[in-house]
This record gives C-alpha cells, structure tokens and sequence, in this order.
C-alpha cells in the first residue's frame, strides 16, 4: 500500500518494501520494525495497522516512519506513533504523514478514534498533535494522552 502528499510517499511496510528501503544509510530501523514484519507474517492481515516508511518524494529518501500499534479494537479504536529524523524535523512532515495515515484509518475498516501518547516535555510531539485538531485527554507519568475522533 502505498499514500501520497504533496511532498511524501508513505509505503506500508512489507518485506519487500523493507529489503529496499533497508539499504539506505540515512535512516536508522528500530526494533519495532523487525518486530512488526515477523508479526505480519504470522498475521497477512495486520497490513497497514503497523509501520509506515516516510519517503520524502523530492529526493527519494526515508526521513522516518509512522504508524499504527495494530488493527482497530472492538471499539474502533488505534494508537498512532511517528519518528522522524532530526535531519527532517520541524518541517512539518511529520503532521503530513500522520494526517494521512489518520485518513487512511477512518476509511478502512471500523476505526472511529485515533489515539496517542507523547511525553509532557515533548513539545515537537505536542504541537503535532495539536496542529492534527487532538484533544488532550489524560496526564499521567509524564505523558499526555489524545484522542481524535472521526
């Protein structure tokens, strides 16, 4: 699967996705990656509701990744996440990849909240969150809580 803004290419991840976006050198994968692709092997149909690899368009080059910690709970609801190189940061990609996958969301299956979590001294996170109309709903342990629904 793949999503397109004006100035990125969001490409679910897959194994094959991943063996060609792996050679780049300007992006570091987690362990959350390895640990979403053996969960997706395991389960075809996690596809979409995991890691998403952030392509800026104008030189073909992955600036981060974005995505969902699995599919929709029984009450239509999924957790968004999103890292973005520092190279990258403070362009306002990030806003525009989440937006998108967050439309994504709300046109498939039956997700009708997207939630998220960032830590309270993140304001980078929380300027995002609130430039994509979030509402913060929770503090506790030093993170924040937000919701949006559909």
């Amino acid at each position: 699967m793949e999503l397109e803004t004006q100035r990125l290419k969001i490409i679910s991840c897959t194994e094959e996705s991943f063996s060609i976006i792996s050679t780049t050198k300007e992006y570091e994968f987690g362990p959350h990656i390895i640990m979403f692709l053996e969960k997706l092997t395991e389960d075809p149909s996690l596809s979409g509701w995991g890691v998403w690899f952030v392509i800026k368009k104008e030189n073909n080059t992955i600036i981060g990744d974005i995505g969902f910690k699995g599919k929709a709970s029984s009450e239509g609801i999924v957790e968004v996440g999103y890292g973005i190189v520092p190279a990258a940061q403070g362009k306002g990609y990030a806003t525009e990849a989440v937006k998108e996958i967050i439309q994504w969301a709300f046109s498939h299956g039956n997700v009708n909240k997207v939630v998220a979590e960032c830590k309270d001294n993140n304001f980078a996170s929380i300027r995002i969150l609130e430039k994509l109309h979030m509402n913060k709903i929770a503090s506790e342990n030093n993170m924040l809580k937000w919701k949006l629904e559909k």
